[in-house]
């Protein structure tokens, strides 16, 4: 049974953010001193009493203005409230009713959605009741005032939220969701694959530089598995990136790189790869998420039945850091391959998550000195390896046993890696490899000893 949602909407710079922070006890959403720095739906978790639930933020709401991107806000938040429980309008009880709150009131009393209003800003307990109660005017039924700075009445009116929920349903233990992230450059069309991908107008889509600034997070079924979809902020470099809504978004951008399972790194097919994406493809592999490049807009490519070949092998030159990625070109305005991209992802996820036992590893690890064997040095010494065994998974880890770790170039390694990806496989995952030698054992075996 999915978790009910709660809709928070109202006019910019009202505090919507930071009470969805508050009510969820994150600090996920971006807030900053100036209008307009949410404006897609974006998702988060919350827990009160004995329910979970979820909590959509949307951008500020404003009916006098089509200008920017206030009508594709609008169409945000309508999406938000179609698939809403209750929705919650935030005002400022410090600035009191304006013509802004009395027309979204007035747009909200013909929705289905039932509202409860949340009078913000009301810090003090004295006054606080009385600034409330100048909203009883937009006919939205008992005006609850809370300080989303300082926590108060918050507990209150999420007693109110759970009243509108369904009953609690003894619910199935299900796997969580594979967090998929989507990253790139700004413009590169990630906002538009993720519309393509749900196939909903799910994030605005604007030829406008850092259209999309807070992480937007969608969940749906594909591949017989349960997905979250991450749709993150543009990255751009950091000298051209000041302090703002900006700077936080490429933050929770690097954030949904390290806590997804799969990133599909967005690459401009008409761009090709630049410095930029090379710094994000060496961000991937730091972090050790499984990945799946995507080269985007590849209807715009003017191409034969060669194209594609040299096109890749263009790319992965310049992509070294992701050679064992899965390659898919697509086109997000046609959906040619969109759907694809989740065949590939839930591979690579698989083997980011494998395991494989000690004596097919040495197999390989065998077969791999049997072609070339370890480097001499020049005073005779030569390098053994004895065997090896995966320590861990997400990603694959493996540690060798040698007799001397720095007997071992990086030509040596980079070829046992090459091995054990020829024997094993693991296509769309890296792997981490640990050179142990003889010295470091009998020192952690002494350790072992003495306590």
């Amino acid at each position: 049974m999915p978790r009910p949602l709660v809709a928070v909407l109202g006019r910019p710079n009202v505090g919507k953010s930071t009470l969805v922070n508050r009510l969820c006890r994150s600090r996920q959403a971006i807030v900053h001193d100036a209008p307009g720095v949410t404006r897609d739906r974006s998702y988060q978790e919350g827990f009160w009493r004995d329910r979970d639930f979820r909590v959509v933020d949307t951008g500020g709401l404003v009916f006098d203005d089509d200008s920017a991107f206030l009508p594709a806000i609008r169409e945000q938040a309508s999406l938000a409230l179609n698939e809403a429980q209750v929705a919650l309008l935030i005002v400022d009880g410090q600035q009191g009713v304006t013509a802004a709150d009395q027309a979204i009131a007035e747009w909200l009393r013909v929705q289905a959605c039932p509202v409860l209003l949340a009078v913000n800003k009301c810090e003090s307990p004295d006054q606080g009741l009385a600034m409330a109660a100048e909203f009883w005017g937009l006919g939205l039924g008992e005006p609850h005032p809370v300080s989303a700075i300082h926590g108060a009445g918050t507990g209150e009116l999420l007693d109110k939220v759970l009243e509108h929920f369904p009953p609690l349903q003894e619910e199935s233990e299900e796997p969580e969701p594979i967090q998929l992230a989507i990253v790139g450059r700004p413009n590169v069309g990630k906002s538009s694959l993720l519309n393509a991908i749900c196939g909903e107008p799910r994030a605005i889509v604007s030829p406008v530089r850092g259209t999309t600034r807070d992480t937007i997070d969608t969940q749906l079924e594909r591949e017989g598995r349960s997905w979250r979809l991450l749709d993150t902020a543009g990255i751009r470099r950091r000298r051209s990136v000041s302090y703002g809504p900006e700077f936080f978004g490429i933050n929770r951008s690097f954030k949904a790189i390290s806590r997804s399972d799969v990133c599909v790194l967005v690459i401009d097919a008409l761009d090709g790869v630049t410095d930029q994406d090379q710094r994000l493809a060496g961000r991937i592999e730091e972090e050790g998420r499984a990945c799946v490049v995507v080269v985007n807009k590849w209807d715009a490519v003017e191409k034969d039945s060669h194209t594609m070949a040299a096109m890749e092998k263009q790319l992965r030159s310049r992509l070294y850091f992701l050679e064992w990625a899965a390659m898919l070109f697509t086109s997000a305005l046609t959906g040619q391959r969109v759907q694809a991209i989740f065949a590939s992802a839930a591979a690579a996820v698989d083997q980011h998550r494998r395991r494989v036992s000690t004596a097919v590893v040495n197999d390989v690890l065998q077969e791999a000195l049997s072609w070339r064997s370890p480097p001499t040095t020049r005073g005779g010494r030569q390098g053994r390896l004895y065997y090896g065994t995966q320590v861990a998974t997400r990603p694959p880890s493996f540690t060798l046993f040698v007799n001397e770790p720095r007997l071992f170039g990086d030509s040596y390694r980079r070829y046992v890696e090459r091995q054990l990806r020829e024997g094993l496989g693991f296509e769309g995952s890296p792997l981490r490899l640990f050179w142990r030698g003889k010295s470091q054992r009998d020192a952690e075996r002494e350790r072992s000893r003495g306590s």
